[in-house]
C-alpha cells in the first residue's frame, strides 16, 4: 500500500486521535527530537511531506554555549528557542511529548502519555545524555551538562555554593582547621565541554569573584580538570592539546593528565590508584550514550547504547527509519558526536526520505569535515580545520566567537548573547555582575539532581552545616 492511500482524518495536533494516519496526498513525516540533527531537516523536508516534531521539551537548546549558562555568562533564554516557534517557520508541526515505543510493523510510535500517532518516515534525532562508564557513584553524586536543565541546576548549585562560602568567610569561620573556607570544584573529562567547563570556572574565580563575592578569597576556590588520557582534546593536533594545557594551567587550574577515576561520592572522587581527593562540586564532562528510553524502541543499539545505521542513515533492518545526530551509530565508522556531523545528518536523512517516496534508491551518507574548535577562556581558543591549519590564541578565540553567536537560533538571542559575553569578557574586571536569569530546572524531570532557587538554597545549607564548615567537624 502506498503511503497516500494508508488514511484518517486529518485533525488538529491537540486533537490527534489515539492512532493517527494520513490523509493528505503527503506522506507523514515524524523527527523525534529538534536538536541540531532534527532541525536540520526540516528545510528539506517543508513542501513534499507533512512533517511534525516531537520532543519532550518546549524549546530547542544551543548546546554548545551552555557551559556559559552553567557559570553565570549567559542566561538560560539565550541558548533556547521555542520549538513550536522553530517548527512553524520550516512548515512543520510540534506536539509536545516523549517517545517511548515505536510499532515499526504497524509504522505508529507511542508517547508517554498513551498516544499513538501514525507515520509514513521516521527519523529518530533524540541527542543523548550522559555516560558513566560503569563509574560507582557518577550517576549519583555527579553533574551532568548536556541539556538545558543541567546546566540551570548547575549553575544554581555553584553560586548556592560561593554563597555558602562566602557566609563562612564572612563570618570569620576560613581560617579554621579542616577544609571549613574551601569550595573544590572537580570536572571529569578533558574534552571540548570538560576543557570549557574548567577554564570559564578559572576565569569567574580570578576575575569575577572579587566583586560578585567580596567576601571571598579567590585562593578559596580550586578548580580541578581530571582526564584519562595523556593529554587534553584528543582530537586535536599535539600542539593545540599542550595550548590548552599550558592556558589551564596558566588560569590557576589543576590539571591531572593521565587519571582514571574509580568512583565519585557526595563529597571526594577515588582515583584508580587509590588516592582520594576531596571535591565539593564534581561535573561529568567524560562522554555521552544514548538515553535509556532507546532500549524500549525495538532498534539495534551499538556501543553506549546508540541506534545501528547503515550506511544511508537508515536504521538497521528497518526501511523507513533514520537515525541521525549523536542516537545514530555507523555500523563501520561512527562519527564524532559534535554539532556539525549532526547537521550534515540531518539533511542528508531528509534528502534520503525524499528519494524513498519518489521511489527512488538511497545514496550513502558522506560526512564532509569542516574542522573543530573549543574554547579555554577570554582571548584564548584552539581551531583546528579540516585542510590541516592550525589557529589559536586571540584569532581562534574570536573564530570560535563569531561562529557562535552566528549559528545561535534567533536574533533576539543573537543579540542578547552578544550583549551577555561582552559584558563577562569586558566588564568582569571592572565590577560586573553574574548573569542569573529567572529560569529554573524543572523539579519533575529533573531527575536525581533537582535545580532551581531550591537547588541553591540547599547547596548553601550543605556548605555551611556540612563536615569541617561551621556546624560539622571542625
Amino acid at each position: 500500500m502506498r503511503p497516500s492511500e494508508r488514511a484518517t482524518t486529518e485533525l488538529p495536533i491537540a486533537e490527534y486521535p489515539t492512532t493517527e494516519y494520513s490523509a493528505s496526498q503527503q506522506p507523514q513525516v515524524i523527527v523525534v527530537g529538534c536538536g541540531f540533527g532534527g532541525l536540520a531537516t526540516l528545510k528539506e523536508l517543508r513542501d513534499r511531506f507533512r512533517v511534525l516534531v516531537l520532543d519532550k521539551n518546549g524549546y530547542t537548546t544551543f548546546q554548545p554555549l551552555l557551559y556559559q549558562v552553567a557559570t553565570a555568562g549567559l542566561a538560560p533564554s539565550d541558548v533556547a528557542c521555542s520549538a513550536r516557534a522553530v517548527a512553524g517557520k520550516c512548515g512543520a508541526r510540534f506536539r509536545h511529548g516523549e517517545l517511548t515505543g515505536i510499532n515499526a510493523a504497524g509504522r505508529t510510535v507511542s508517547l508517554a502519555d498513551g498516544s499513538q500517532i501514525g507515520y509514513d518516515y521516521l527519523i529518530l534525532a533524540t541527542g543523548a545524555t550522559a555516560a558513566y562508564y560503569g563509574v560507582a557513584g557518577a550517576a549519583a553524586h555527579a553533574r551532568s551538562l548536556y541539556t538545558r536543565r543541567d546546566a540551570i541546576t548547575l549553575r544554581d548549585e555553584l553560586l548556592g555554593r560561593l554563597d555558602g562560602l562566602a557566609a563562612v568567610s564572612q563570618a570569620g569561620r576560613a581560617g579554621r582547621a579542616g577544609r571549613a573556607g574551601r569550595l573544590v570544584i572537580t570536572i571529569v573529562g578533558g574534552n571540548a565541554t570538560g576543557v570549557e567547563l574548567a577554564g570559564s570556572l578559572a576565569e569567574l574565580r580570578n576575575s569575577a569573584l572579587r566583586t560578585a563575592y567580596p567576601e571571598i578569597d579567590p585562593t578559596q576556590v580550586e578548580v580541578r580538570l581530571v582526564e584519562q588520557l595523556p593529554e587534553l582534546l584528543a582530537p586535536f593536533g599535539p600542539a593545540l592539546r599542550r595550548y590548552a594545557a599550558a592556558e589551564l594551567a596558566e588560569r590557576g587550574a589543576d590539571v591531572r593528565l593521565g587519571t582514571a577515576i574509580k568512583e565519585v561520592k557526595s563529597e571526594a572522587i577515588l582515583l584508580a590508584s587509590g588516592e582520594t581527593l576531596h571535591s565539593d562540586l564534581t561535573v561529568w564532562a567524560a562522554g555521552v550514550q544514548a538515553p535509556p528510553a532507546a532500549g524500549a524502541w525495538g532498534l539495534e543499539q551499538g556501543e553506549a547504547g546508540r541506534i545501528v545505521v547503515e550506511s544511508d542513515l537508515r536504521v538497521r533492518g528497518q526501511d523507513r527509519i533514520f537515525a541521525v545526530g549523536d542516537i545514530a551509530a555507523g555500523a563501520e565508522h561512527p562519527l564524532p558526536q559534535l554539532a556539525q556531523p549532526a547537521l550534515q545528518m540531518g539533511r542528508h536523512a531528509a534528502r534520503q526520505t525524499r528519494r524513498l517516496a519518489d521511489g527512488e534508491p538511497t545514496v550513502p551518507f558522506s560526512y564532509r569535515d569542516k574542522g573543530i574548535m573549543a574554547t579555554i577562556g577570554r582571548g584564548s581558543a584552539v581551531v583546528q580545520l579540516a585542510r590541516g591549519q592550525r589557529l589559536r590564541g586571540t584569532i581562534a578565540w574570536l573564530a570560535w566567537l563569531g561562529l557562535h553567536l552566528v549559528t545561535l537560533l534567533g536574533n533576539r538571542n543573537r543579540i542578547s548573547a552578544l550583549i551577555n559575553l561582552s559584558w563577562r569578557y569586558l566588564a568582569w574586571n571592572h565590577g560586573g555582575g553574574l548573569v542569573v536569569g529567572d529560569d529554573q530546572a524543572d523539579h519533575a524531570d529533573a531527575g536525581p539532581h533537582a535545580g532551581g532557587a531550591d537547588a541553591a538554597q540547599e547547596a548553601a545549607r550543605r556548605y555551611l552545616t556540612g563536615p569541617g564548615n561551621g556546624a560539622g567537624v571542625l
